[in-house]
């Protein structure tokens, strides 16, 4: 189910809209890499409480596509590269889109207040823990009838959140607020027509 083994181009051609996160991601992670300019854009997108405070709003989006550090950069691609398609294909382009930007967004906007105005954060985790919470209200919907699905991705979800509350210099509050808002999209779009659909083209 998680399992990928399309090649480039059909992983590119099946699921456009991961290809392209991923892509997005790899290459500012890159252009940060470039003195001066990468410094520059590091600093104008980081997710800074204060700075978002004096009207910068745009750091509620940006801290979404940069990361601190290769290994940051790719667990959270890896992460995305190995659960993202399913969830793409069950949902389509837009409503993907829509999960994964909108829990990102609601995970900067939870850091934002409920941590102190001092704090900055970066990374795609609260997008991506969004993905766990969509399957999530997949498997309230329709758990019973994909046994297969909740075995697999059950404890996924449990180990992301204790490791969340484990790991040091971890983002908790972007990753519950990337999770909840993602299982409430979902209960949305998760109605019993398109769980029967998807798992007919299984």
């Amino acid at each position: 189910m998680f399992i990928r083994n399309e090649s480039f181009s059909q992983y590119l051609r099946k699921y456009p809209v991961v290809s392209t996160l991923i892509a997005i991601n790899v290459l500012i992670h890159l252009i940060t890499w470039i003195p001066f300019v990468g410094q520059y854009i590091y600093y104008y997108g980081v997710g800074s409480n204060f700075l978002i405070s004096t009207g910068e709003w745009w750091r509620f989006g940006t801290p979404i596509f940069l990361h601190g550090g290769l290994m940051h950069l790719l667990f959270n691609m890896f992460a995305l590269f190995l659960f993202g398609p399913e969830l793409e294909r069950l949902t389509g382009k837009v409503r993907f889109i829509t999960i994964y930007a909108l829990s990102g967004l609601f995970a900067s906007a939870a850091t934002y207040f409920l941590q102190p105005l001092e704090y900055t954060h970066v990374g795609a985790s609260g997008a991506i823990f969004g993905i766990f919470g969509a399957f999530g209200a997949l498997l309230y919907h329709g758990g019973r009838t994909m046994p297969q699905l909740r075995q697999i991705i059950l404890p996924i979800i449990v180990i992301s959140i204790v490791m969340t509350f484990l790991t040091p210099n971890v983002n908790a509050t972007a990753h519950i607020a990337g999770m909840i808002t993602g299982f409430l999209i979902g209960l949305s779009y998760f109605h019993p027509k398109r769980i029967v659909s998807w798992r007919n083209r299984k």
